[in-house]
């Protein structure tokens, strides 16, 4: 019986296998060149690269979309159902969501400027709408980040509204070291400055900093401390584990030294009673 409809119907069913081979080789054929080009970016611009390999997860969805409405609607007509209806009605739907979705084509607006201005791309860490991580993908409507602890964030394009980038070129890290009143400040800056210096010789740590540690000075003058403050310039990635390296030479240089950091003070006062 089945071998008889399909006798019967052997033109449609021909034309239904064209049609489902053609649209899966097209879109199998689509990836490859895309994913063909990406590599080639990548191979002399690594950041060109990355955006291009964002810009295409954005859209291999919407090319996702495009062939399989395409494709029901020449199914549909292979098998001599009129597609009038269904255009119709799309038309219609279309006009609703026009009136009644501007969030969603805010949504995909924003998405496609973030990515023609270069905002962020896959990979880097970011702060949007509250919200610090790094991307793991820039979808048409919401850009998910996942945070240090793991956790996911889907956060919809139109709702950012500044877009702070913390892996872009390069970072600047900013090491404040807060001495006792009672050391001799002068002493206390030239040993900070002396192991940053040392940091940035290190072979292991050299090509991550991009320029020679400056220690500014003094910050600022608290009640029971003295703050000093010192910068680094690095590459972006390397940020805070160039921090983290700085935080623990200097407190191991200081222990050495004798310089003493503030500890928590509390002053008693006699009322006399």
């Amino acid at each position: 019986m089945i071998s008889d409809w399909i006798s019967g119907n052997s033109n449609a069913v021909r034309g239904t296998a064209i049609i489902v081979l053609g649209l899966v080789a097209l879109y199998i054929f689509i990836s490859r060149v895309a994913r063909r080009v990406i590599a080639r970016i990548a191979s002399t611009d690594d950041d060109a690269g990355r955006r291009a390999k964002t810009l295409w997860s954005m859209l291999r969805r919407l090319v996702y979309l495009i062939l399989a409405v395409t494709g029901s609607l020449a199914l549909l007509n292979q098998w001599g159902v009129s597609i009038t209806a269904f255009v119709a009605v799309g038309s219609a739907i279309g006009l609703a969501l026009g009136f009644g979705a501007q969030n969603l084509v805010r949504d995909v607006i924003s998405g496609f400027f973030i990515l023609a201005e270069d905002q962020f791309k896959i990979g880097d860490v970011v702060r949007i709408a509250g919200v610090t991580g790094a991307v793991e993908e820039i979808r048409p409507r919401v850009t998910v980040l996942r945070d240090n602890e793991g956790n996911v964030h889907y956060v919809p394009n139109g709702e950012i509204a500044v877009a702070s980038n913390l892996t872009q070129e390069f970072a600047q890290v900013v090491i404040d070291v807060r001495v006792s009143h009672r050391e001799p400040i002068d002493r206390a800056i030239e040993v900070l400055g002396d192991e940053l210096r040392s940091l940035a010789a290190d072979a292991d740590w050299a090509e991550r900093v991009m320029e020679t540690p400056v220690v500014l000075g003094v910050d600022a003058l608290n009640p029971s401390e003295v703050v000093v403050r010192a910068t680094m310039k690095v590459a972006a990635e390397d940020r805070w584990l160039l921090k983290r390296e700085a935080l623990r030479r200097i407190k191991r240089r200081f222990d050495r030294e004798g310089i003493s950091m503030p500890l928590p003070q509390i002053e008693v006062h006699d009322s006399g009673t």
